[in-house]
């Protein structure tokens, strides 16, 4: 049978279909434009965008310049003065359109987000089905997190590719149902587009949203310092955090600043090797694309045969390949493990990473390749990455500190506790972190050790549901948590001196503090 790609989620058909349903976003050439001033306008410098599926153009982001930005920002701010006085039930009402909207259209999202970044449809459809069900926890519960407590003004969000709906959107919707106007930066990488449409819907009802394209050094000082700006929300590399943390420190702004950490698993005196081995499966997901994927396992050594077997059980069966490929007589979208990385420049890094780690001395455990089957023919495959993983990284390797937000695993060994510890802090910060070990009292005093917000025992941790704070150590984040009230909190100002919780570099303010 001859190998196509579904007609279910070709390109050009999901473009039809979202000129049909928002034609406001496109210019009359067919280009994308900004949301800008209220209105869909400012096409800007275009920049071509190509899919890491199959490196196929999916059209041009809008790149603004600083003056175009800076109306956008300030036109934002001016939106504040009206929407922070809109009753609390008409702001919950227009929310709740947009979000009954979204879920109308979240096949379209979702399909939308497999071309853009390269996600499995399942997952996409996850992405967008967690925004939707997230926002609407805070509607329903969030006129006692409101009491005593007043919006803040206009917020930034500048955020990663890689959950465009289940973090900025749903960020977004939260802090405009809080009483805020917005503006986000789409990512250069991916998710202009789903997030384009999203946008639309939520200006259709009436929220006080912007979104602008750019890059970050053209829009950073708009986006981060300019004096409309209350509040910035950033979600990316530890790199450009620390820049942004630099440029607030004579700024009063209220921030929150997410970056990466090597999230890390350590296992002692322990023996459910099928319980670790659904979790190793499970932790692969989105090809360990993700803030809070655990790409370092920290090894008792007598223990290493059956985590070896165990690891090496897993890796064997995963399916990666083009997530749109079908049989012509079979329209069944593929049951793959993931798909491509965000982009081919990204296999490019993750190659780089895994060599210079052999170089040093780091000896491979696995060594995965793509299998040409769940490919089209001569499709362009570069920002496709099997898994990898090797043991012994030595310090001197790159890999040994930093994050490759890709499918390599490190294996450490270690032969005392006190090493495990240390081992598990290298990055000086993490945002999640666990600890798999038969003596859960062991575990449990072992976690208070590891300098990670969260510390599963025996069970990976994630960013967690909306009544769950999430925040960050060290250098893995800076300023304000979230998630739950403290989310709400963040994006608002207290009526009766009750401080932000939040880690700000010099002090962290915990959640139980009052």
């Amino acid at each position: 049978m001859t190998k196509i790609i579904s007609p279910k989620v070709e390109f050009g058909g999901l473009i039809k279909q979202l000129k049909e349903i928002a034609p406001e976003i496109f210019d009359a050439k067919g280009g994308f434009l900004n949301l800008a001033e209220g209105e869909w306008k400012f096409a800007g410098t275009p920049k071509d965008f190509r899919s890491p599926i199959d490196g196929s153009s999916l059209g041009a982001l809008p790149m603004l310049d600083k003056k175009a930005a800076l109306k956008a920002v300030e036109y934002a701010g001016a939106e504040f003065r009206n929407w922070s006085k809109t009753d609390l039930d008409e702001r919950k009402r227009r929310v709740s359109e947009c979000l009954d909207l979204l879920q109308t259209h979240v096949d379209l999202i979702a399909k939308l987000l497999m071309w853009e970044i390269g996600k499995t449809y399942k997952l996409a459809f996850t992405d967008i089905d967690r925004a939707i069900d997230g926002v609407r926890w805070y509607v329903e519960n969030i006129e006692p997190m409101l009491e005593k407590r007043t919006p803040l003004g206009l917020i930034s969000n500048i955020a990663s590719w890689n959950y465009p709906m289940s973090v900025l959107m749903h960020a977004v919707l939260t802090q405009c149902l809080a009483g805020n106007s917005v503006i986000a930066k789409t990512p250069s990488d991916g998710g202009f587009i789903s997030l384009s449409f999203t946008f639309a819907l939520a200006r259709r009802c009436g929220l006080p949203v912007s979104l602008v394209s750019g890059s970050g050094g053209e829009l950073s000082e708009i986006l981060v310092r300019n004096e409309h700006i209350d509040c910035l929300s950033f979600v990316g590399g530890r790199d450009s955090g620390r820049s942004i943390a630099a440029q607030l420190v004579d700024k009063n702004k209220r921030y929150m600043l997410e970056m990466e950490g090597v999230n890390t698993y350590g296992i002692w005196d322990f023996s459910d090797w099928e319980n670790l081995a659904k979790q190793l499966k499970k932790g692969f997901d989105y090809g360990k694309q993700r803030c809070t994927a655990y790409v370092r396992f920290v090894v008792q050594r007598d223990l290493f045969p059956q985590f070896l077997d165990t690891h090496l059980s897993v890796l064997n069966i995963f399916k990666i390949g083009n997530p749109t490929l079908v049989y012509k007589k079979d329209d069944e979208l593929p049951e793959l493990d993931f798909g491509p990385v965000i982009k081919a420049g990204q296999v490019k890094e993750l190659k780089g990473l895994f060599a210079n780690a052999l170089k040093t001395g780091a000896t491979p455990l696995y060594n995965g390749e793509l299998n040409d089957a769940n490919f089209l023919p001569k499709q362009d495959k570069s920002a496709y990455f099997a898994p990898k993983s090797l043991v012994n990284l030595p310090r001197q390797a790159e890999l040994y500190f930093r994050e490759p937000f890709g499918p390599i695993d490190s294996i450490v060994l270690v032969d005392r506790a006190e090493e495990l510890v240390g081992e598990m802090n290298i990055s000086n910060g993490a945002l999640v972190a666990a600890i798999a070990s038969d003596d859960e009292k062991f575990a449990a005093h072992t976690a208070k050790e590891i300098r990670a917000f969260k510390v599963g025992i025996n069970k990976m941790r994630s960013r967690g549901d909306n009544e769950e704070v999430f925040g960050g150590i060290g250098e893995s984040w800076k300023g304000c948590f979230v998630g739950g009230k403290l989310l709400v909190e963040a994006v608002t100002n207290s009526t009766n001196g009750e401080p932000i919780r939040g880690n700000f570099g010099d002090y962290t303010v915990l959640p139980e503090a009052r």
